[in-house]
């Protein structure tokens, strides 16, 4: 008899005023544990970036889905959201027969589906894929950071910290930036 693979889907980016909202999905190989799974907020960066490594090396199957700045502004963020797990999804090349979602909502999935509330915290798939898509996106958030250093976003990670409100308003909006979110559609149009 097959087992029944699961994959744990979780997303990261939700609140950002800048970049992508970034999901994965994860299916986890029942013969290779991996310890000290847990939400990706509540481990190390460097406990983060060593279970990203090892997830991708013994993972049965792990996808990365995102959504663009201009798909957030286009649809809303939760609209999004749903766009980019269902793209992690597919981007897995094991078929899984069952996928567990953080949080209370689920988008329309090829099979059964669960969204459990803190689920980051309680199971190991969703864990791995919290892990895998915090790495990703912090990454990425570096990145842009090369390109926009005024908004610090090395730091911030696009999150609408101080430093990053007042650079919104002193060296304005970039094509990275969410202009469907209040404060970067008033750092556009200053009253």
């Amino acid at each position: 008899m097959t087992q029944l693979l699961v994959a744990g889907v979780d997303e990261v980016g939700r609140g950002p005023l800048a970049g992508p909202v970034i999901t994965a999905a994860v299916i986890l190989d029942s013969r290779h544990i991996i310890d000290k799974l847990d939400d990706s907020k509540r481990l190390s960066k460097k406990k983060r970036q060593l279970l990203d490594q090892e997830i991708r090396a013994h993972a049965l199957s792990f996808s990365i889905g995102r959504a663009e700045v201009h798909e957030i502004d286009q649809l809303n963020i939760l609209q999004a959201t749903m766009l980019a797990m269902q793209r992690a999804v597919a981007g897995l090349d094991k078929i899984p027969g069952k996928i567990l979602v953080d949080g209370n909502r689920l988008p329309q999935f090829p099979c059964e589906a669960e969204a459990i509330i803190g689920g980051d915290g309680l199971v190991p798939e969703i864990s791995a894929a919290s892990i895998i898509a915090k790495v990703y996106r912090d990454n990425l958030m570096a990145e842009l950071h090369q390109q926009y250093p005024l908004y610090g976003f090395d730091s911030n990670k696009g999150y609408p910290t101080r430093k990053h409100r007042e650079a919104l308003i002193k060296y304005g909006v970039t094509p990275c930036h969410r202009q469907s979110f209040a404060p970067v559609r008033n750092a556009m149009n200053p009253a």
